[in-house]
């Protein structure tokens, strides 16, 4: 059915007449409490799992187990509210199995950026989320796609649980693995995703691996000497538009990225600032092939990719590039690289996560067989 005639869950947890309840503390938490206060929606309680409740305190409130919030409210008489992310088994067998007994929600708010995806948002950029659509090159892209915004607009997971794919796909079918020399990994973290491509990638030699983080970084550079097949260049730097200095978020977590003038209500916690060197693709490798580059770089994407424009102009490598950190991400990133190299195929998938992160734009540029 059309996308607008799918419930606002920010307006339905207005009207509900429940008790709205909240899973899980932190920065997500806090992102969702902000919002729900906004827009003048009573949170009245705050959970976790069994073995995180310790007699602590959140927002004020001693944090109940679930089955102390179960006893106060009643679970045919209360609202979840999911409140962080997690792409472990067994937590979201967890989460599955909450929702089999109350009525749960994971509301959708951005890593980073002040947009939220509500249906105000959806209907202010329906155009730019249909051209989107246009570009992808398959149906399951297209099915990804149509499945992440009904998820976005209703809070509702069983949309998650149908949009998932198995990675196996991305690197053997989507992505040509095999013919990857020379590597750029924007976001590196501790190189997991340096060490989930090496098994698809025999004739790798090269990879250059971007990570602002310190902490993480050290992490990468053990990796690096640790790495005998080829070579991993560990660079403590952002991926950006152009060489400058940043300001960065240094709380050494895996969605640490560079400090955006956000609002309070989307981005209610000071975080620890610190300065960095930001790099762009083109000055770093300064003219030498590139056959696959990979962007994860918390919100700053359309940056690190306008910073690629001369190698993908020159080489047209394949593109990894996250598209679930900004509320725009899902119509703008695809425009982008469509805008940047016309030639390329793009390709949606989402691995399984709670909620709708791990979203990968592909971009493939397919030489026909009259042309090799």
């Amino acid at each position: 059915m059309p996308y607008s005639a799918y419930p606002d869950l920010w307006e339905y947890l207005l009207h509900t007449s429940k008790h709205i309840v909240m899973y899980g503390m932190g920065n997500g938490a806090d992102k969702i409490l902000a919002v729900a206060d906004a827009k003048g929606i009573t949170v009245e309680d705050f959970f976790a799992s069994d073995g995180f409740v310790r007699g602590h305190s959140f927002h004020g409130k001693r944090v109940l187990s679930f089955s102390e919030a179960k006893e106060k409210y009643g679970a045919d008489n209360m609202i979840v509210l999911l409140s962080f992310a997690s792409s472990l088994p067994d937590v979201m067998e967890n989460i599955l199995r909450i929702a089999a007994e109350c009525e749960l929600y994971a509301p959708d708010v951005p890593v980073f950026g002040d947009n939220l995806f509500d249906a105000a948002f959806y209907a202010a950029h329906k155009s730019e989320f249909d051209q989107a659509r246009a570009l992808l090159a398959d149906r399951e892209s297209m099915r990804i796609f149509d499945l992440i915004i009904s998820y976005k607009l209703t809070g509702d997971l069983k949309y998650l649980t149908l949009a998932q794919n198995d990675p196996d796909e991305s690197f053997m079918r989507i992505l040509p693995s095999s013919t990857f020399e020379t590597v750029v990994d924007l976001g590196a973290y501790n190189g997991d995703s340096a060490r989930a491509l090496a098994p698809y990638a025999p004739a790798l030699k090269t990879l250059y691996a971007l990570e602002p983080d310190a902490r993480n970084h050290r992490k990468l550079c053990a990796y690096a000497d640790q790495e005998s097949r080829f070579s991993v260049i560990p660079l403590q730097c952002a991926a950006w538009s152009e060489d400058t200095v940043l300001c960065f978020d240094a709380s050494g977590n895996r969605n640490a990225g560079a400090a955006q003038n956000t609002s309070a209500v989307l981005q209610p916690r000071t975080t620890k600032i610190k300065e960095v060197q930001a790099r762009s693709v083109d000055a770093l490798l300064d003219g030498k092939h590139c056959d696959y580059i990979k962007f994860d770089v918390e919100g700053s994407e359309e940056q690190a990719l306008l910073g690629c424009r001369q190698t993908i102009a020159a080489y047209t490598p394949a593109l990894l590039v996250s598209c679930y950190h900004r509320s725009e991400d899902l119509y703008a990133l695809p425009h982008l690289v469509h805008e940047l190299c016309p030639l390329y195929k793009l390709y949606l998938r989402r691995f399984c996560y709670f909620p709708a992160w791990d979203v990968n734009l592909y971009a493939i540029h397919e030489i026909p067989v009259d042309k090799i």
